[in-house]
């Protein structure tokens, strides 16, 4: 659907997209990911048409990115930016017209959307009034109200409680279901796990890492694996180091129950861990641990 075609944006002596280029699927959740500084908000403001780059392109469904397609774009930016001394239904008016929407065809939506989030009593109260999470929620749907085909989040879930942040997430899910395609900019890596079919890290202004999440997750898998017994291992992994190397080892004396992290070198099976291990143990629990998101995110970034 949107196309990143080695994007090149400099402010003064500093390079905030050093030629980055990535590719969005139709009806994907894509996350958008990097440190502080990384370059993330200067690329979401390009395809927003806020700044333009100075070299490259964006194409939005096969044809280059034009100022009519912001309507086709819902941006709920890190900053927010509603009218405090506003009321809120009116406010949400407004920023639906913006969008294109007739005043009647923007009132029955606001309506819609101010009933299913129970918001229905806040159309009088001034925005100001209103509690940073509150705020958030109204932001939010002024960012959906209009259908877009693309809808850009950068950071959606700051000021929630866990209700409200799960009440979102079901939101982001069933419009992404209707066929809505999402970029996705958070530093909550467990949103990211949740949410994401595919994801790009930037550093530096550079893209460090691109591909769908569970492929990425699998090539950084190292073959280890942790083992809950019970008895005594202390003895059972030492006689073979060049096949098995020990994270970790937690063992209570009173219960006799252990807790092992192993990495298997060399090729080496599960299969024979386990052999090796039932001579000596009796285990109770086995399962390969696959870095998660953080971990890929962290080491990324330090290689990098």
């Amino acid at each position: 659907m949107l196309i990143v075609r080695n994007i090149l944006k400099q402010y003064a002596n500093h390079v905030a997209l050093d030629r980055v280029s990535m590719e969005i699927h139709q009806g994907s959740i894509f996350g958008l990911l990097g440190p502080n500084g990384a370059g993330k908000t200067s690329l979401i403001r390009i395809i927003n048409q806020i700044t333009a780059p100075d070299e490259g392109e964006i194409l939005l469904n096969g044809k280059r990115l034009q100022p009519a397609d912001i309507s086709r774009i819902g941006y709920l930016p890190e900053e927010r930016g509603l009218y405090k001394k506003m009321e809120v239904g009116e406010h949400v008016l407004y920023l639906s017209r913006l969008k294109g929407l007739s005043r009647s065809e923007a009132m029955e939506r606001v309506k819609y959307w101010f009933r299913k989030m129970d918001i229905e009593a806040w159309w009088k109260k001034k925005v100001e009034e209103l509690s940073k999470g509150m705020q958030q929620k109204v932001q939010f749907i002024a960012t959906v109200l209009h259908e877009p085909e693309l809808l850009i989040l950068d950071e959606p879930f700051t000021g929630f409680d866990p209700v409200n942040a799960d009440l979102i997430k079901q939101e982001i899910l069933e419009l992404n279901r209707k066929g809505t395609t999402v970029i996705f900019s958070t530093h909550r890596m467990e949103s990211v796990e949740e949410l994401c079919d595919s994801i790009v890290l930037i550093n530096k202004a550079k893209k460090i890492l691109e591909g769908r999440l569970s492929d990425i997750k699998a090539r950084y898998r190292n073959n280890t694996y942790l083992l809950t017994y019970q008895g005594d291992a202390r003895n059972a992994l030492s006689a073979h180091p060049e096949k098995f190397r020990v994270l970790s080892h937690e063992h209570d004396p009173q219960n006799g129950i252990g807790q092992l992290k192993v990495q298997l070198m060399n090729g080496v099976g599960s299969n024979e861990l386990l052999e090796i291990l039932i001579a000596s143990v009796q285990v109770q629990g086995m399962h390969e641990v696959v870095p998660g998101i953080h971990d890929i995110f962290v080491r990324s970034v330090k290689e990098s």
